[in-house]
């Protein structure tokens, strides 16, 4: 099977690792880089061989698939232009700005035959992928917390950070939400810097979602109680640890609670994410974050958004 030309669109904090996991499979040619800034494109492209552009339009029709790792007010013109010109798309999360904006991209990917991936990279932990699923959640309890960065203060911290949260959650209970309450406040952003969620569904789950971008340590956790099971999910440590009720008894008429925790391998979520995007590509099937999934993400992260205002 012959190599798939692939470019990066965007070279900051993220576009670079991109860049850098392009050139190293072997079912990818990274040809092209591209950023507005000409000595950013270079600094990349010229490490892995690559041509550096500062127009992506040039690339229009000459690549088979292209990561877009732009601003997110760019996410939906860039994508959709290359998705019109039949390359396969990988963009970041979230999809887009708007609604609207993520319609048209599906119906676009779904028109051309294109594969459409949103970079939700939890979704390839390899404690999140060694989650069983069968048994579904009736109480979910989520921390993301970090330290403050200002890489990504364009987007409020429900976009930034825990809309990867709610990619997961609304995945794991897929049920419609029937009801919202947030919170939130900025502290040190005109944006909200903090914020709590509360998720209701129609199938009963209840799900406590707090980010912050504020906070003096970094934490990522997920807890999730199911009828027969709780799972403590901790995405920093791909530690996936499993209480559930045993055969014995604890005390009389009381069953044992087993514990079973499993402790992943340092793994590389982006290498993997790309990875599968090549694999869809070349195999047809839908990837595991299709445009649907990172739209039913931003629909959440939205109203979640207005609340808070």
């Amino acid at each position: 099977m012959k190599k798939l030309k692939c470019a990066v669109i965007g070279t900051g904090y993220l576009g670079k690792f991109h860049a850098e996991k392009y050139a190293s499979l072997p079912d990818a040619e990274l040809v092209a880089v591209v950023d507005i800034d000409e000595t950013a494109a270079h600094n990349i492209a010229d490490k892995h061989g690559a041509n550096a552009l500062t127009d992506y339009r040039e690339l229009l029709g000459q690549v088979d698939a292209v990561s877009v790792v732009v601003p997110t007010t760019l996410h939906h013109s860039v994508s959709k232009d290359f998705l019109l010109a039949g390359a396969h798309v990988l963009v970041e999360k979230p999809i887009t700005v708007t609604l609207e904006e993520a319609d048209e991209l599906i119906a676009i990917a779904k028109e051309k035959i294109r594969i459409l991936q949103v970079g939700h990279l939890e979704r390839f932990n390899p404690a999140v992928l060694g989650l069983d699923k069968e048994e579904k959640p009736l109480f979910i309890e989520s921390h993301r917390l970090a330290p403050f960065n200002p890489r990504a203060n364009d987007v409020s911290v429900v976009l930034d950070l825990m809309i990867h949260d709610i990619d997961i959650i609304l995945a794991l209970v897929d049920s419609e939400v029937e009801r919202i309450d947030a919170s939130g406040t900025a502290v040190l952003t005109q944006g909200t810097d903090i914020a709590n969620a509360r998720l209701q569904f129609k199938n009963g789950c209840v799900a406590n979602v707090t980010a912050s971008r504020i906070s003096m340590k970094l934490e990522r956790k997920m807890r999730l109680f199911r009828p027969s099971s709780y799972v403590s999910v901790d995405f920093q440590n791909r530690v996936l640890t499993k209480h559930r009720t045993g055969d014995k008894e604890m005390f009389p008429g009381i069953p044992e609670i087993v514990t079973e925790e499993s402790v992943f391998a340092t793994s590389d979520a982006l290498l993997e994410e790309i990875k599968h995007f090549i694999a869809c590509i070349q195999s047809g099937e839908k990837p595991l974050v299709p445009g649907e999934a990172g739209r039913r993400a931003l629909a959440t992260a939205i109203r979640i958004t207005e609340l808070l205002n």
